[in-house]
């Protein structure tokens, strides 16, 4: 049976046990060192979307949160779940724009992480994405997310997203900037190719 791939996932099953391998070799102290001091300190309820492997989810796991962790590629989550098997941590198979299967669910977070995934769709997903997010997030939760600019690897479906086409987009729910930072990639073979990342953090605007 052929079944189609969610789209902004192409080419990861294909190699995922390298990627297995890699995200493994990244610290979430190095790879997230930008946002640190955003993340919530008393256990709370994170969204980790894209989840991959699960290490942020792992990550926020250990710190005490509770952890809906989201990838629709069964290569990625299967091993994630595999090596991160904690009882804080929920996986489910979903992916944006709809995230149909978080929003069934009827929970709100105090943390959504969207690491490395939005640069996966194009701007009618991103227009129907912001709302959903925007309709999960607690009153005085934290959006964070990442955009990738650079060479597209080959195989991959990314879009090279502004800061400005995201913050206009998160605006019109409601949420304000909070961090706006432009940093190398932290992957040796993305830096020298010229890659650099975006990292950006939403809250709502008080009313």
């Amino acid at each position: 049976m052929h079944i189609d791939k969610i789209s902004g996932t192409e080419g990861y099953a294909e190699i995922a046990d390298y990627l297995v391998q890699q995200w493994q070799e990244i610290s979430f102290e190095e790879h997230h060192a930008m946002v640190l001091h955003l993340l919530p300190a008393a256990p709370s309820h994170v969204l980790d979307i894209g989840s991959g492997i699960g290490k942020d989810a792992a990550a926020f796991a250990a710190m005490g949160h509770s952890v809906v962790a989201v990838e629709p590629t069964q290569e990625l989550r299967l091993p994630g779940i595999a090596l991160h098997d904690a009882p804080n941590i929920c996986w489910l198979d979903d992916s944006l724009p709809d995230l149909s299967v978080v929003l069934a669910k009827n929970e709100t977070f105090d943390l959504i992480m969207l690491s490395a995934v939005w640069m996966h769709l194009d701007a009618t997903q991103r227009q129907r994405a912001m709302p959903r997010l925007a309709s999960l997030m607690k009153a005085s939760a934290t959006l964070i997310l990442s955009l990738r600019h650079g060479p597209v690897p080959a195989g991959r479906r990314m879009f090279d997203v502004s800061a400005e086409e995201t913050m206009e987009l998160a605006a019109t729910q409601n949420l304000l900037p909070v961090l706006n930072v432009q940093t190398a990639s932290i992957q040796k073979l993305n830096r020298q190719s010229g890659v650099t990342w975006t990292r950006l953090a939403f809250r709502h605007s008080l009313p």
